[in-house]
Parts: C-alpha cells; structure tokens; sequence
C-alpha cells in the first residue's frame, strides 16, 4: 500500500464493513456485561482488553486503519491521566520507522491519530522498507546527526545509537506508565539500556518460530509415499534440519493436500539479501549446528573476535540449502528472487510449501488475514534442533541432539533521539507518544492481530484473552508456546548488541548470495568469504573494542 492510498483511507475513514464490525464487536461485550469475577479498576482493564481484542474480531477479516484508531483511542488512558488535552499543541514530531507489508508505520499512524487530536501534538512519517532500513539508519549514525525524533529500532541497533549517545534517556514516568515488569525476562536489562541508562519502549519479542502445514503430516497419500519412499522412520512434522531436508527432497513432485498445486518442502528465502535482515534465516539453520550448549558464543570467537561463520557448523548450514537447490521441485520456482517476505506472504500463506522459520507475523496472520488459506491447518514449534552440534573450543563435532532457537533481532522498540533532549516539552510529547505504542494494552492487540510484532510481555501469555478475541484453544496453545518456549529455551541463539552488527549481516547476504549463484566453488568457500569481510569490518571498527562489547553482550 503506498502511502498515498492510506491518507485517502484515512479520508474515507471507516468502511460500512469496519462499522459493522466494530459495532458488533462492542455490542457483543455489552450484551455479556463484560467479564465476571473482577471488580473496580481490575474490571474495567478486563473489559478493555477484550473490547480491543474484538476489533476486529478474528475471522471478520483484515483490521482496516479504523480499527487502528479506535483501539487507538481505546487505549489512550494514561495519556488523558497524565497530561491536559492540548497540551501539546504546535509540537511538531518526525517519526522513523518501517512501512513493511503494510504494518508498523500504519499501523503506527491510527494509533497515534487519537494521541494527535488529544495532545495537539503533529507527526510526520519517514517510511522505509525494510530492505533500505539498515542503510538509512548507518546513514544517520555515520554522520552523526539524526533527522528524526521518534526512532521504530531493534535491539542490536543500540551499539550503534546509545553507544553513540545519539539517544534520550527515558524519563522514570514512561517506565511506570508502560509497566517495564511484564517483560518476557530475555527483554529486561541489559536489553534497552546502555551504561546504566534506559533507552528503550519495547513494542515487540522477537524469535523464529517453525510453522509447518498439518495437513502434509495428515496426508494418508503423502504418509503412504514416505512409507515406500522415505528413510523409515515415521512421517510427522520434522524436529531437526536433518528431517527439514529429508521431507523437503521427498516432497518435491508431489501434490498439495490444500491447493493440489505442486508440493514444495521448506521455503528457505534464496534471496537473502534483505537489509541484514535476511541473515537471521539462514542462522536459524546455522544455530543448532552451532550453537553449542556449554558456550555463549557462536558468531564470534570471545577471545579473539575472530568470525566463526566459517566453522564447520556454519558451512553445514550454507551446504544443506544447496543441497536442496540440486533438486528438481524442492524449491517453488524463481525462489532465487524469494526474499523473506515472499516466503511467508506471497508462498506459505497463501498456501505453498510445507513450512518455513518466520517471525510471529505467520502467527497472527494465519487467522486474521484476508490473504492467509492455511489458518485451519498451520502448526508451529520452536525452529528445529541438530543430530549433532559442533563444539568451536574442541573443534569437533558431537553427536548429540541439539536445540537452540534463534531469537532473532531481540525485537523492535521505540526509542527517542538526542534531537529533543533541549526542548523539555517536545521532549516530554516524543515519551508520551513512544509510551502510547508501548502501553500494556495495546500491545496485546498488537500481539493477536497482524501488525509486524509478536508477544513480548507475560501478560500476553493469557490464553483466555486470546480466545475472546476468536482464537481457538488449540492454536493458540500452539503459537504461544512456540515463541514462549523459545524466549525461555535455556540455549537460545541471542545476538550481541555491538557496534555494526547489521554491517556483518548485510555483507554476509551479499557474499551467501552470491555463493548460491555459483560465484563461489562451494559452501567452504562461500563461508571463507563471509569470515573475510567479517573481519575487515571489525578492523575497520576496532577488534579491541568490539571484542569487549561483544564479551560484555555474553555476559563474559
């Protein structure tokens, strides 16, 4: 959607379709006079939350930007408690963020419309694809300058920008009003806080889930097909790369049990270049290779700094992707021009290929999506694990099963910049309105309802609310505990929040894809020369330095 066409949304405001909706969603709450057993302001929370859980409502379609205002206002509370209506009129905010699959910033703009018109406060967008995030961003920080108030930034950004002090500290009313405490425990510090000061509203927890298609595992014909072709163990949703690669060649020329379109195993995105984004797929392969149990580390050696990238756990990784590009229908076709959000919105929601890792926008997207045909049939566990695990301070492998789920990016916040920090009353509106998108209800609609972020606070884990919503038990059972279990897994994958991490990404996408072209003569070669630029950007950099931050990050 271009930016265009949603200010004339906006203009059109409400669709008869979104008043409907909205008008029975709310109807519905007041016909049941609201949740029994709470009383006071423990009531009227409860009932909040599930008159925003029933906007839309799940199976009445895409949430339109109505909704977004209204949950908007809905939340707007500690905003009213806290400051005069207009009290911040003339103040004028730019906001940076992302304008992906037509989530974040928009939805961004019809939570804060009702701030806007409360506060009289103005803002203006810089909307950027996720692609061109990264290089906008280094843009910003190689000068040393910031043309933006507001800042949508994940986690591994903070050495580049607290580090940098190019950041205001949070002021101790934001942290109250947003209630820091129901953070999942992989989100409190040090996450957000840099040389003991706070920077950062978490708005999302993010992790790589595995999402697979049920009904290939329920498939009597495809069971009957691995039972005659297969390797003789049984035919259930696969736990390790290993099974991944397996079901995937042996699913190539078969059918769709949803679609009768052709068969396609796991939807590995072949064009990994994706802003540094793109990296995190193929280290949810890399991870349970590599990330061995009794060692923090595994993209950096933290006595030396120098790359690991190109051990044998990692080159195992570039190998199994390979491998499956050797074989005929594996792969949909053109998935070398398949990025990250082709195979999650283009491929497997719309019913192509048996599974894939993604952040929680499969999650909630499944069933609340106008585009999603797999709602009914998606599971989900955490990414799968390794017969084998490579230990880097041995060097040698060890033949043991290995989990560790990639929690990739440690998820987006909003943070604000040191543009403000001389204006005590835009700097108190730019807090304001970062605490309105990480309020504590609001960020539960986020979590149920496509939006680009998924569930990050211990309240959000309350299966009953989502089922006012229109989840069902098991689902949601399902997609909840795959990212639980993933925040909590004792060896997760965490990345270090050093300087120029998303410089190391980006130049690995670069030099992965062209080892998937051929440029390279193997998967060896094409992890030597990751490691390569690797270690010029941490020359380049400071290898003193960085291998104290990085150390620092391990908690070492």
């Amino acid at each position: 959607m271009k930016v265009s066409h949603y200010n004339a949304m906006v203009r059109a405001m409400m669709t008869r379709r979104a008043m409907l909706k909205g008008a029975a969603g709310v109807g519905a709450l007041a016909a049941t006079g609201g949740l029994p057993g709470f009383t006071g302001a423990a009531r009227a929370q409860s009932d909040l939350r599930a008159q925003i859980l029933q906007i839309p409502g799940v199976g009445m379609g895409s949430p339109t930007d109505a909704d977004w205002q209204r949950v908007g206002e809905l939340c707007l509370g500690s905003t009213r408690e806290r400051f005069a209506q207009g009290e911040f009129a003339g103040v004028e905010l730019t906001f940076m963020g992302l304008n992906n699959q037509n989530l974040h910033n928009f939805l961004f703009r019809g939570f804060l419309r009702p701030w806007e018109e409360y506060t009289g406060a103005t803002i203006n967008w810089i909307d950027l694809a996720q692609a061109d995030y990264n290089a906008r961003l280094q843009q910003s920080i190689a000068t040393g300058t910031v043309d933006f108030d507001i800042l949508e930034m994940g986690a591994p950004f903070e050495g580049d920008t607290a580090g940098r002090g190019l950041l205001d500290p949070m002021p101790e009313w934001v942290a109250a009003d947003i209630d820091m405490d129901d953070y999942v425990d992989y989100l409190k510090a040090p996450v957000g806080t840099w040389d003991g000061q706070t920077y950062r509203v978490s708005i999302d927890g993010d992790c790589h889930t595995f999402a697979y298609r049920k009904d290939y595992y329920e498939s009597e014909d495809l069971a009957a097909a691995w039972a005659s072709e297969g390797d003789g163990s049984a035919w259930e949703p696969p736990t390790t790369w290993e099974q991944v690669n397996a079901h995937s060649r042996f699913l190539a020329g078969k059918s769709d049990p949803l679609t009768g379109l052709p068969a396609h195993g796991f939807l590995d995105p072949l064009r990994y270049s994706w802003g540094g984004f793109g990296f995190y797929f193929l280290a949810d392969r890399a991870a349970s290779y590599a990330k061995h149990p009794d060692d923090p580390a595994w993209l950096f050696d933290p006595e030396t700094m120098a790359p690991r990238v190109n051990n044998p756990a990692w080159v195992q990784a570039i190998q199994d992707v390979m491998d499956l590009m050797a074989v005929e229908g594996a792969y949909p076709p053109d998935q070398l021009n398949a990025d990250p959000n082709t195979t999650a919105f283009q491929q497997f929601l719309a019913g192509t290929g048996m599974g894939l890792t993604w952040w929680g926008d499969v999650g909630s997207n499944a069933r609340t999506s106008d585009t999603s045909l797999v709602g009914d049939v998606v599971g989900f566990s955490i990414n799968p694990g390794a017969t084998r695990v490579y230990n880097s301070r041995a060097g040698a492998w060890e033949d043991t099963m290995n989990e560790a789920p990639n929690n990739a990016y440690i998820g987006w916040g909003v943070y604000v910049t040191n543009r403000v920090s001389g204006d005590e009353q835009k700097r108190t509106a730019a807090w304001s309105a970062a605490a309105h998108l990480g309020g504590r209800d609001l960020s539960l609609w986020c979590s149920a309802y496509p939006s680009g972020f998924q569930p990050y606070r211990n309240s959000h884990f309350n299966y009953e609310e989502w089922e006012t919503a229109g989840y069902d038990r098991d689902f949601v059972e399902d997609y909840l505990s795959s990212n639980l279990d993933s925040y909590n897994h004792p060896n997760a994958a965490v990345e270090p929040r050093i300087p120029g991490i998303f410089q190391y990404y980006s130049i690995a996408e670069d030099e992965l894809v062209r080892g998937l072209a051929g440029q390279y003569g193997s998967a060896q070669e094409t992890a030597d020369a990751i490691a390569a630029a690797w270690e010029g950007i941490t020359d380049q950099i400071g290898r003193d330095s960085q291998l104290a931050l990085y150390r620092a990050s391990l908690g070492l």
